[in-house]
């Protein structure tokens, strides 16, 4: 997944202001326990990410985005 593909889901998920306060704030343990801003500055791949979004919000994300 391209890394725009990733913010325009996040965004769509959960709207640019709190995706964005998701990513700066929010440690998810299927990364270890790095927030998604952390994530993608140690270059882990940007499905990887979005799979760990996936499972720790899975009410919010539509299905059409997992």
């Amino acid at each position: 997944m391209r890394l725009t593909d990733f913010w325009a889901r996040l965004d769509e998920a959960f709207g640019a202001t709190y995706a964005r306060s998701i990513a700066a704030d929010h440690s998810f343990a299927g990364l270890g326990d790095r927030t998604i801003n952390q994530a993608i500055a140690d270059g882990i791949d940007t499905a990887t990410i979005w799979r760990a979004v996936v499972a720790s919000y899975p009410d919010r994300v539509p299905s059409r985005l997992r």
